[in-house]
């Protein structure tokens, strides 16, 4: 140590960046404003947000497209709150995020909730700052857990804290080391593999780490399994001839049927849950389900399995494919096979009549133009809603790094935080934000930090002037709609408002707009404002709808 001091939040703002943080998003107030100029002056990039919820939510993309963990600011009390559905879904989706809060040190104060109990009903981690004694420990346990065990944390900074003083470090914290990873049963899965004669590769969240696609196409191609992930790891075999897409609702007919063809079906990193299995029908009936995955309360939990093996994926996967030795099964790879993915496995192969309605496009016609004009290195970042199948399946990305899928609580108004915290992490790629638009309304107040931070993305607007899900869920059976309609909306205007460059589109010929956007310099980012056509439900909430 130094014969200096510094006060616990100066002190805690240095131990972030020390740990590994480079980014952090928020709102600054007077809690968390020392703290937040700590890590700027000790060499994070602070990224201001116009609401909590949208800076939590940058916060939970830019730490999922890096891996690197990620902070989210908040001022105490309110601050949280309006954060909190964002830090669910980084809860939920077991993203590396630490939430760093001021805290009301008086109960009396205005801003005074119990902030340990609101990220526990969560899911998120509460820790606390008690002390300048433990504090450069307490931060660089906070990041650890948010590191190596893949968890949401809410680190709660006392404002009586925050001033207490404590002797300037001469070395940043070290983090906790991981623990081993848990014992699996590797020898009953490479059984099971070498059983198998039609196996089928599931990847999930878990799958998308360094070396994890090289591992599981090298062991899938001794055994010959065919590759499909989960929605969150769409794109991780993108360019395999053996790749299925997406597994659930998002598959394509071919897809679906070859999945539900499997005998052996292998979950890597991946939940298999309600949405990837189909509610259970994309697993054959006698087919042997296992599952790979370093938690080991993950093992089973939405679906019961024969084999259950702790670990990591890539490492699972090197170790199995150690054990098989030399050998090689043709297993699901046959030439009529491979044959009928390269015709027919993508949607936008699959025949369709265009909707016919005066003055809208057809979803699907506006998607696929959109996905011939844009270019092929983008990121892709999907709001919830009606629309969300379209861009999820005609949007083609070119790995797992092109798609960042922020659906674990199913929110509606995320999308266009998503995309900001995604362009922020790959600046090297065109960041495409897919909203509807309710969610588009919802989460409008960032579209000036679109501009503000001069990211070149484009947003686009699936209006259906609707909360189209509850429109096709509710409608067929009588049920008045006027609380779920609405006038149509300019969007077109709002984005000029905001500095975007803007194109209304109503017919293919209005996607020239795009293309001279495309083809031009890029000086502002562009908003298609899409009116489409919305008379029939969309498939893959029809088979949510049917599985509740």
């Amino acid at each position: 140590m130094t014969g200096r001091s510094t006060t616990v939040a100066e002190a805690v703002g240095a131990a972030l960046v020390g740990c590994g943080v480079d980014t952090a998003f928020g709102v600054v107030g007077s809690g968390n404003f020392v703290v937040t100029n700590a890590m700027v002056a000790a060499g994070a990039r602070f990224v201001a947000a116009r609401h909590e919820g949208g800076a939590a939510t940058m916060a939970d993309a830019h730490a999922r497209m890096t891996g690197r963990p990620t902070v989210l600011t908040l001022h105490q009390g309110c601050g949280l709150t309006n954060a909190l559905t964002g830090v669910t879904e980084a809860a939920k989706s077991r993203t590396p995020l630490v939430v760093l809060a001021a805290e009301a040190s008086s109960p009396l104060s205005n801003f005074a909730v119990d902030q340990a109990a609101l990220a526990a009903a969560v899911g998120a981690v509460p820790m606390r700052v008690t002390s300048a004694a433990g504090a450069l420990e307490q931060v660089a346990t906070a990041v650890g857990t948010a590191v190596h065990g893949r968890r949401t944390v809410l680190l709660n900074l006392p404002l009586d804290v925050q001033a207490q003083q404590l002797p300037v470090p001469s070395a940043p914290p070290e983090l906790p080391a991981p623990g081993p990873p848990g014992a699996g049963d590797v020898d009953r899965l490479v059984a099971a593999l070498r059983s198998a004669r039609r196996p089928v590769f599931v990847a999930g969240r878990g799958a998308r780490g360094p070396g994890a696609r090289g591992a599981l196409e090298a062991l899938a191609g001794r055994c010959g399994a065919l590759l499909a992930t989960s929605a969150v790891a769409r794109g991780l075999f993108a360019g395999s001839p053996w790749s299925l897409g997406v597994s659930g609702g998002f598959a394509s007919p071919l897809a679906a049927e070859l999945i539900g063809g499997a005998d052996l079906v292998v979950g890597w990193g991946c939940a298999l849950n309600m949405w990837t299995m189909r509610h259970g029908r994309l697993v054959a009936e006698g087919a042997v389900v296992a599952q790979v995955d370093d938690d080991p309360a993950a093992i089973g939990a939405h679906r019961e399995v024969a084999v259950g093996v702790v670990g990591d994926v890539r490492a699972t996967a090197e170790a199995v494919a150690a054990a098989l030795g030399e050998e090689a099964a043709p297993g699901y790879r046959t030439g009529e096979v491979r044959t009928a993915i390269a015709e027919r496995v993508r949607w936008r192969d699959v025949p369709f009549t265009a909707a016919a309605v005066p003055g809208r496009i057809d979803p699907r016609t506006l998607t696929i133009g959109l996905d011939d004009l844009l270019p092929a290195e983008r990121v892709v970042a999907v709001d919830s809603g009606n629309f969300m199948g379209w861009p999820s399946a005609f949007l083609d990305v070119p790995d797992e790094q092109g798609s960042c899928f922020t659906q674990a609580f199913q929110s509606v108004g995320l999308g266009l935080a998503t995309a900001i915290g995604a362009a922020l992490a790959r600046p090297d790629r065109l960041t495409v934000a897919a909203l509807g638009d309710g969610g588009a309304l919802m989460g409008a107040a960032e579209l000036e930090t679109v501009v503000r931070l001069g990211l070149p993305m484009v947003v686009v607007v699936y209006d259906d002037a609707a909360y189209g899900a509850e429109v096709h869920h509710f409608g067929p059976d009588g049920h008045p709609l006027d609380t779920v309609r609405f006038p149509e909306t300019d969007f077109a205007a709002i984005a000029r408002g905001h500095g975007f460059a803007a194109v209304t589109v109503r017919a293919p010929g209005d996607l020239a707009g795009v293309a001279a956007w495309v083809g031009g310099p890029r000086d502002a980012p562009l908003l298609v404002d899409a009116k489409v056509a919305s008379e029939e439900p969309s498939w893959w909430l029809a088979e949510a709808f049917r599985g509740h």
